[in-house]
């Protein structure tokens, strides 16, 4: 009996330590995710005040407005997936080559050529293409071989070529990582067994990557979500985002209760589209993985 009661005592002893330790990292919790996020439910079933702002309301006409904005969400479904498979595509190929085919002593040298670019600004990086698409940049260039008039800036192209330049070394450090930490022993059996290089490849080294493009492509698509700067100015005000729409919203059309409601959809609708493309991808790696060789 004494011992049981000691035994009880010890659990919830640990138990108040636990909750101690964990309530500092439960209340910024609280404060910087929770607690704003009520706010944006609030303002969204609110009203537009007469000189703007919000004022206080119970109504759900706001999500019936959303489908004034309905080419910004367009835009934003359409290009932020399309930017990050682009991403994808280019960023693994590098990450691939530096992991496993420079040799280490340059191997860290040249990873920090990749993420050289984050060292300056993304404005200045942005207006670098701007003049580089414009009349004078590559345009001028093809118009001088033979290809005039060819329009690149304002463009979704531009657009595209703008968001895979901004983030792509946010999608090739995890790739690097988990190619870099990847078991050469695993390769030399699969060759062993009779495997060619290509087999190799597509049974071996991309399931045991998949983690890092997985993280590599929710870090690029979260962050294009709410993109707002590079189709500001790579897109010249013809290609929304969803980011532009809030920016106009809040700070110039001061509609603060569609810009909650357009925020409040937008978190639905990445909650969604990440647990369907992180199911997607775990199940296919679970499915390359049996099929080793």
């Amino acid at each position: 009996m004494t011992a049981a009661l000691a035994t009880s005592n010890e659990g919830r002893r640990k138990s108040v330590v636990t909750a101690l330790l964990l309530a500092p990292t439960a209340l910024w919790f609280f404060v910087l995710l929770i607690l704003p996020m009520l706010v944006i439910i609030v303002f969204s079933l609110g009203e537009r005040g007469p000189v703007g702002g919000y004022q206080a309301a119970l109504t759900l006409k706001q999500y019936a407005s959303l489908g004034s904005r309905l080419a910004a969400f367009k835009n934003t479904i359409m290009l932020a997936p399309a930017g990050t498979l682009i991403s994808v595509l280019v960023a693994y190929p590098l990450a691939y080559f530096l992991a496993v085919k420079v040799s280490p002593r340059w191997r860290y040298g040249l990873l920090v050529l990749v993420v050289l670019p984050f060292w300056t600004s993304l404005l200045v990086r942005t207006y670098a293409w701007m003049f580089i698409l414009s009349g004078k940049g590559l345009p001028a260039l093809l118009a001088a071989i033979g290809f005039p008039e060819i329009q690149m800036i304002n463009t979704p192209f531009a657009v595209l070529l703008g968001i895979v330049y901004a983030y792509m070394p946010l999608m090739v450090l995890p790739i690097f990582v988990s190619l870099e930490k990847l078991d050469k022993r695993l390769l030399d059996a699969a060759a062993d067994l009779g495997s060619s290089p290509l087999r190799s490849f597509l049974t071996v080294t991309l399931p045991l990557s998949l983690p890092g493009v997985v993280t590599g492509s929710l870090l690029v698509f979260i962050l294009l979500m709410g993109e707002f700067l590079i189709p500001s100015l790579l897109g010249g005000g013809k290609i929304f985002f969803i980011g532009n729409a809030l920016v106009d919203l809040f700070l110039q059309s001061r509609n603060w209760p569609l810009g909650a409601a357009m925020s409040l959809t937008l978190v639905i609708v990445m909650l969604v589209l990440i647990t369907l493309y992180v199911r997607l991808t775990m199940a296919a790696s679970a499915g390359k993985s049996r099929s080793l060789p």
